[in-house]
């Protein structure tokens, strides 16, 4: 009995010490190391991961988020499961206020995802499929009529299979223009990117453009013969076709054109590379269906000019010839006789930086009528003008109808040159002086009031800027304008840079309702505040409290 009471007593010290027990009282053994094992590492303490990652840019620091920690102290981090039973008499950590608002504010989302399916219906995402197709046709119409059909169309028919439908209606398919795929700098178009985009031609010309009417080619150096040969078999009403910047038009697409496109009436090549011959070609055999030739001056080109003057076109309604700001000769001989005779229809004709030479005809090719339903002549240059009054006359000596006359750049017309001319209802006359060093040698000092006087009743637009007329003159002028009889009929007025002062300005902005626009930069004689660019008709109105 002794000796079981001391083993007990031994066990319990044992117990108490942390010492291993012995068998079949507190477990098994603990199992003795051998003696070549080698010991183990200390465990290194975790590292933290930052919650972000910074990137530097090339000018800008970014911050990236990284995954693990993207949503970290969010309400919605899922709690991680705990290993092992939870002790009973465990602690519990206490919240801090932070903590309750954020439990609160999931709490109150979680409310709000639990509110009946009728309430979430109205934020439907798949509005889209439900819409008409009749509207959606009309909505399509706006975008395309501010955007154009490509590439929007094509982007808008893969949504899904109503808004392909509303997007292959042939009313918007009517303007097109197709711009050019950039490659990078010094590299060419490899086969297979040149074969989608005739295939992509091909596909569009047959499947949409059934009731095209105008086709626009911008920057292609390739495949231009091949689109222009699709699109005019594929579009019988084809009305209209413009390059601009392209390059490679030959023979075959005036070919295709002269064969398919019976409705053709506008050719607009400003900008691009075409052999004149071939276009010649054509406009012998189809120029008495064509309405609209629009070119760029170059020394090929203006054989053009010279073979529409022998009558290739007689029906021909708009002639407009430009030229490169950046190109050094551009002078032009036009045969104004002739071309009145081969062209008795014409209404608008523009030559845009442009410096005309009136030549005459050796057989003396006359014309006794002129242009008689002229309404549109554009002489604005930024470079030499040899325009005088004379030649002004000749050109518009039978054009009673003409409403815009354009004649910036024009230094050498005068006042009494213009009052002579027998255009009775003119509209908008531009005679402002724009980056011309040679406007100097000819300064317009008197003579305006002759204008405005026969004109004052039906001008709506006048540009007077830079031009060098006195304070005396300036005020008669606008004094015949604030006299009209039609309050509302000027509308836009543009004195930059003129000696106009405030007792003759007060008058017109005083008496024309309808005066929208007024320019009044860099004029000598106003006050500090009224020299600016006022726009709308409050604007204006308020101009009347600084000229006091």
């Amino acid at each position: 009995m002794e000796a079981s009471g001391s083993e007990a007593s031994t066990g319990s010290r044992r117990r108490e010490a942390g010492g291993p027990s012995g068998p079949g009282l507190d477990g098994p053994k603990a199992k003795k190391r051998p003696a070549n094992a080698k010991a183990k590492k200390p465990k290194r303490a975790r590292v933290s991961r930052p919650a972000y990652t910074v990137h530097q840019g090339e000018d800008m620091l970014l911050v990236v988020h990284n995954a693990a920690s993207q949503y970290e102290g969010s309400a919605w981090t899922p709690k991680k499961k705990k290993k092992g039973k939870v002790k009973a008499n465990q602690v519990k950590k206490k919240t801090t206020g932070v903590k309750r608002k954020v439990e609160n504010k999931a709490v109150k989302e979680e409310e709000v995802d639990t509110k009946p399916p009728a309430r979430r219906r109205e934020a439907d995402p798949r509005w889209g499929e439900h819409l008409p197709e009749e509207l959606l046709v009309s909505i399509f119409q706006m975008v395309v009529l501010q955007d154009g059909a490509v590439p929007f169309l094509c982007r808008v028919g893969s949504v899904c299979r109503l808004w392909n439908a509303a997007a292959s209606s042939p009313a918007l398919w009517r303007s097109v223009t197709v711009g050019f795929c950039w490659i990078g700098p010094g590299k060419t178009q490899l086969p297979k990117t040149e074969q989608k985009i005739r295939d992509t031609v091909t596909w569009l010309a047959e499947n949409r453009f059934s009731q095209l009417r105008d086709f626009s080619l911008c920057h292609w150096s390739k495949n231009v013969d091949f689109a222009i040969e699709v699109v005019s078999r594929c579009c019988p009403q084809l009305g209209s076709i413009k390059l601009s910047y392209c390059s490679g038009l030959t023979a075959k697409s005036f070919l295709a054109l002269g064969q398919h496109s019976r409705c053709l009436h506008s050719i607009n090549v400003q900008y691009s590379e075409f052999q004149v011959n071939c276009l010649l070609d054509y406009l012998m055999h189809h120029g008495h269906q064509i309405r609209q030739i629009l070119f760029t001056h170059g020394p090929k080109n203006d054989r053009l000019l010279a073979a529409i003057a022998k009558g290739l076109c007689p029906d021909l309604e708009m002639l407009e010839v430009n030229t490169k700001l950046d190109s050094k000769q551009c002078e032009l001989p036009v045969y104004i006789q002739a071309l009145q005779k081969a062209c008795p229809k014409l209404k608008s004709f523009r030559m845009l930086n442009v410096t005309p030479l009136h030549k005459t005809m050796r057989h003396g090719a006359d014309s006794a009528s002129g242009f008689p339903l002229l309404e549109e002549l554009c002489l604005a240059t930024t470079s030499f003008s040899y325009m005088t009054d004379k030649d002004l006359k000749d050109a518009l000596f039978g054009s009673p109808k003409l409403r815009v006359l354009d004649l910036r750049g024009c230094w050498r017309v005068t006042p009494a040159g213009l009052a002579a001319l027998p255009c009775l209802e003119l509209e908008c006359l531009f005679l402002g002086q724009y980056f011309n060093i040679y406007s100097g040698l000819w300064t317009l000092k008197t003579g305006l009031h002759l204008v405005t006087q026969k004109w004052c009743q039906t001008l709506q637009q006048l540009d007077l800027a830079n031009q060098l007329f006195t304070e005396e003159d300036m005020e008669l002028a606008l004094s015949h304008l604030s006299q009209a009889a039609k309050a509302d009929t000027l509308r836009s007025l543009n004195l930059s840079g003129t000696r106009v002062t405030p007792r003759a300005l007060r008058a017109v902005v005083g008496r024309m309702t309808a005066l929208d626009y007024l320019n009044l930069s860099s004029c000598r004689n106003l006050p500090r505040g009224a020299k600016k660019i006022y726009r709308g008709q409050e604007e204006i109105r308020q101009l009347l409290d600084v000229l006091d």
